[in-house]
């Protein structure tokens, strides 16, 4: 595995790459970091989606298998700006809402696999990023999709 990293607006990221695969972003810089051309767009990528020149990557990802995959699928086809929720992400993953939930909890691709695009019907829901719900907040209002 090979790891690159970057501070953005959100704070430290990093990504991880095996295989020729995205398998990982990180909240925090990498102790010792590599260089791929993956590595190197990936993160270009990030800086552009940062600065609001990007809004949908365009990166080989690792999406898993079974109902993560599914589930990631999903949550990847959420347009920059807009959010679902875990019982639409649900219907369109063909799970149960609570399975949804554990899915987006699992995903080791934030930001490239939007799971703070996903929200509760008449909550929030969480976020596994430093900060919590607050970063989830805080991408959201980057994106537009939320206007507190």
């Amino acid at each position: 595995m090979i790891r690159a990293g970057i501070t953005g607006p959100f704070g430290p990221v990093s990504l991880v790459e095996r295989d020729g695969l995205l398998v990982a972003l990180d909240w925090r810089l990498p102790e010792v970091a590599g260089e791929s051309a993956l590595l190197s767009e990936g993160l270009a990528q990030l800086e552009a989606y940062f600065a609001g020149r990007l809004r949908r990557f365009d990166l080989p990802l690792d999406w898993g298998t079974g109902l993560n995959a599914a589930v990631r699928r999903a949550m990847a086809e959420i347009p920059m700006g807009e959010t679902r929720t875990y019982g639409q992400i649900a219907k369109v993953a063909g799970a149960p809402a609570q399975a949804v939930g554990q899915a987006c909890g699992a995903n080791p691709l934030p930001i490239l696999i939007p799971c703070h695009r996903v929200t509760g019907t008449d909550w929030f829901g969480g976020f596994s990023a430093p900060g919590g719900v607050e970063t989830k907040a805080a991408l959201l209002r980057h994106e537009g999709a939320l206007l507190l």
